[in-house]
């Protein structure tokens, strides 16, 4: 019987594949954009991203030729992602549209996230 397909934490849309891309340009030939989040802002985390070489149990999504790292501590927070670009006339950006958020803080740097799996918590309710 033939196995199953690994199936990748973070999806990358063809334009955030292509950003990496040029990102990665200079980069050596084991480095990828290394995406993690980090507790920080006044929703509660962030997502952070820097060019890197993955480390042992990170995730490497090779995707349309660009290359993504994913830090171990965040595969829970970022199963079931997708990962965009966002343009405007002055200014691009990566977008992540994350199952896991709960919720965001207005100005949009920083997110809620739960843990994949993990049911939100519920509020106690008197009869």
């Amino acid at each position: 019987m033939a196995a199953l397909p690994k199936m990748s934490v973070m999806n990358v849309s063809p334009a955030a594949a292509e950003r990496v891309r040029a990102l990665l340009a200079k980069a050596g030939p084991d480095e990828g954009l290394r995406v993690s989040v980090e507790k920080g802002g006044c929703a509660g985390m962030s997502y952070k991203m820097e060019i890197g070489e993955p480390l042992p149990g990170d995730e490497v999504i090779e995707s349309e030729g660009a290359r993504v790292i994913i830090d171990a501590k965040a595969v829970l927070y970022l199963l079931g992602t997708r990962m965009d670009m966002k343009s405007t006339q002055f200014s691009s950006t990566f977008v992540f549209e994350n199952p896991n958020q709960t919720s965001a803080c207005g100005c949009g740097e920083s997110v809620e996230l739960k843990p994949a799996g993990e049911e939100p918590a519920l509020s106690a309710v008197e009869p």
